[in-house]
């Protein structure tokens, strides 16, 4: 299976090297995982009558009756009629017109295959798969011929979709069940009633019937999303067994004292929830690694805090990471503020930072003096060491690379605790596959006191009355942003875009009596944070800004968001933004502008910004609309490439794949039993070929 592309019949070193260098294919196990696009089958022929617009594709047998040249030298076109014994289709070419013309005779039969369009109501089919026509293709035979993917470059080589499926024909010829071992244990077999590996394999390029091919698709699918579930679960479940870590014993005098005085607020059933599984990783005496998901404004600053005084309680130093200045400085005043009655020591390091407080700081670290530092990647420099860490938070986790939080971990002879936290909600099928090395949990729930944002979609020709809704709200003493999206391939014309739209805005909120401040990611650091501290302060009553602003500026007195070009923001984004207001008590407002001429998307997004305000309906959502994609966002390091599976379309297999890896783990971690050699030897063979990682 790992011989080179070249060892096969009809794959010289010219078309090996293009097969490397267009498809990624190396070797014969590369070719065998390189499925068809899909199968022509020969026994189905349509009737052409019968055709109707909601088909897809459509393979007939007839005779050509005319050719002929249409359109002038610009829309030059060829037309022929195929007819059937029930009707006639029109076949057209834009290009390859002299092949077609050399190719085509007037009655002669021929096999046609293509996708159906229905043009001033008459079928047509253009650029058709064509191949004359002779009785015993069908006669006999139930065989569906695969269609792969191939490239421009390999076409011009000889290798089209049809001459890769004779390579792997004949492939199939040289191959049996003992180079393509199972992998499975056969209870799973059995259980989910799969088909066996060698099998599958091959009635996935070759299928018998398509009941055959649906059930190879079947294994295969369920093949991916469990070894992709047990890469990650493994290195989870390895750290729960071996990983050494704090131990702390007791919930203490700090913790309680703060609870039963000092809490501004009663928690939500889900940050109670989060708390005691936090409490119980620490003190399971192995490092706590876990992923903390939030939704905006669902108060996850609270567990921190709680969980930092717990670590308080049993001896033991607490750093937040947060990354920007600004983020940092709100967790600290807002964590200063809620802490200021109790005997707690906290200290801010940021780059800007005096050097004669940094020393002091630095040096108050080592001697324990400091109970909680907050601070942005100042913290992870080498000369910030700590007498005694034992638990790290990341905010924004996202915003900082795998190494960055490495370095927090190297503070302590034995690791810190460790919750990242993430404001994106994230579905749970794309959490679990991207995120299934950490432990997991979810805030879902505002607090209470929090009021929904009213959030309306305007078109453009709404925007005098939208100004005037702002000044009417900053007349009452609140605050609003406005938001430009920035989109880096035309960076230069959206800084145009923002600068024009911070002049419009001049026009209608003129100085003195408004100000302004404008925000963006070009602007010098100390000119873009004095520009946000004007804001926070109260000193300008609008921001204009790109979506640098997305996390971390906390305005309680900011009432209302105006996003505009609203149609080019993902939800998520969309999502994030509205997030920056509803801080306060009182009512808050989003409003989503746009111009008149919308896509079905952005349509659809637009209404579920304004249907609802719970970020993991709108992420479930935002999953349906794009698909998975890359995951950008989600998994920094390491790739979860499947051929097939699809984390949307597979959800309820994507579950029953990782509670069967969780079993196989609980019951056989070293995969020494027999029926789980399989799986053992599987692993070991493709280690080499795919590059995971775990977030930590």
């Amino acid at each position: 299976m790992q011989q080179p592309i070249e060892y096969l019949n009809g794959v010289s070193a010219v078309r090996g090297d293009l097969f490397r260098k267009e498809l990624s294919i190396f070797n014969i196990q590369d070719l065998l995982e390189h499925y068809p696009l899909r199968h022509l089958d020969k026994t189905k022929i349509d009737e052409i009558l019968q055709l109707n617009p909601n088909q897809e594709y459509a393979q007939i047998v007839g005779k050509i009756t005319s050719i002929q040249m249409a359109g002038d030298k610009r829309t030059k076109r060829l037309i022929a009629q195929l007819k059937d014994q029930s009707g006639t289709i029109e076949l057209v070419w834009f290009q390859g017109i002299s092949w077609a013309e050399k190719m085509l005779h007037v009655g002669q039969a021929y096999l046609v295959f293509g996708r159906l369009a229905f043009f001033m109501g008459k079928p047509q089919i253009a650029h058709p798969e064509m191949e004359v026509f002779h009785p015993e293709m069908t006669a006999g035979k139930a065989k569906m011929e695969p269609v792969y993917p191939t490239t421009e470059k390999l076409k011009s080589r000889g290798l089209n979709g049809k001459a890769i499926g004779k390579i792997t024909e004949d492939l199939f010829r040289k191959v049996n069940p003992s180079d393509l071992p199972e992998n499975l244990p056969e209870s799973l077999l059995n259980k989910f009633k799969l088909m066996p590996r060698f099998q599958a394999m091959y009635q996935i390029h070759f299928p018998g019937s398509e009941a055959l091919h649906k059930q190879a698709i079947r294994r295969i699918k369920f093949e991916e999303l469990f070894f992709a579930q047990y890469t990650v679960q493994s290195l989870r479940a390895g750290r729960h067994r071996f990983s050494r870590g704090r131990t702390f014993q007791r919930v203490g005098e700090l913790f309680n004292q703060f609870y039963e005085h000092h809490l501004p607020f009663s928690l939500t059933g889900a940050q109670k929830k989060v708390l005691k599984e936090i409490r119980k990783d620490m003190g399971s005496g192995h490092q706590m690694n876990r992923l903390l998901q939030y939704d905006v404004c669902s108060g996850k600053t609270m567990v921190a805090l709680l969980s930092m005084l717990i670590a308080a309680d049993n001896g033991f130093q607490s750093v937040l990471m947060a990354p920007t200045e600004i983020l940092a400085q709100q967790h600290f005043h807002t964590i200063k503020e809620l802490l200021k009655d109790m005997p707690v020591n906290l200290a801010l390091l940021t780059g800007s930072t005096p050097s004669k407080a940094r020393k002091q700081i630095l040096a108050s670290c080592i001697q324990e003096e400091i109970h909680i530092l907050i601070g942005t990647h100042a913290i992870i420099e080498d000369q910030v060491q700590f007498g005694k860490l034992g638990f790290a938070v990341v905010d924004e986790q996202h915003k900082f690379g795998v190494a960055q939080r490495a370095k927090l971990w190297s503070k302590s002879e034995i690791p810190p605790h460790v919750l990242v936290m993430t404001a994106t909600p994230i579905p749970r099928t794309l959490a679990l596959t991207a995120y299934g090395d950490l432990d997991y949990s979810i805030i879902d729930e505002l607090p209470p006191g929090r009021k929904p944002i009213a959030t309306y979609h305007k078109m453009e020709q709404a925007r005098p009355q939208v100004m005037d809704f702002i000044r009417k709200e900053i007349e009452l003493g609140r605050q609003a942003y406005i938001i430009y999206p920035l989109i880096e391939e035309s960076s230069k014309l959206d800084y145009e875009n923002l600068y024009k739209g911070y002049e419009e805005v001049k026009s209608f909120f003129p100085e003195p009596k408004f100000w302004i401040s404008m925000v963006h990611g070009k602007q010098p650091t100390d000119q873009k944070e004095s520009n946000m501290k004007k804001f926070v302060s109260g000193d300008t009553q609008i921001m204009v800004s790109t979506t640098v602003i997305e996390v971390g500026v906390n305005v309680p007195n900011a009432s209302v968001m105006v996003i505009e070009s609203a149609e080019k923001f993902g939800l998520s984004q969309l999502h994030q933004l509205r997030g920056r207001v509803g801080r306060g008590s009182e009512k808050s407002y989003c409003i989503l502008l746009t111009g008149n001429k919308l896509s079905r998307d952005a349509r659809e997004r637009l209404q579920i910004m304004t249907e609802t305000n719970d970020g993991f309906k709108i992420a479930e959502k935002d999953l349906e609309i794009r698909g998975p994609g890359d995951m950008e966002g989600t998994r920094q390091s390491g790739a979860i490439l499947f051929k097939l599976a699809n984390i949307v379309d597979d959800k309820l297999m994507l579950e029953a794949a990782r509670d069967a890896v969780t079993a196989i783990l609980e019951d056989d971690f070293e995969l020494l039993k027999p029926e789980n050699v399989c799986i053992k030897s599987h692993l070991h063979q493709r280690k080499s070929k795919t590059g995971w990682s775990k977030i930590s």
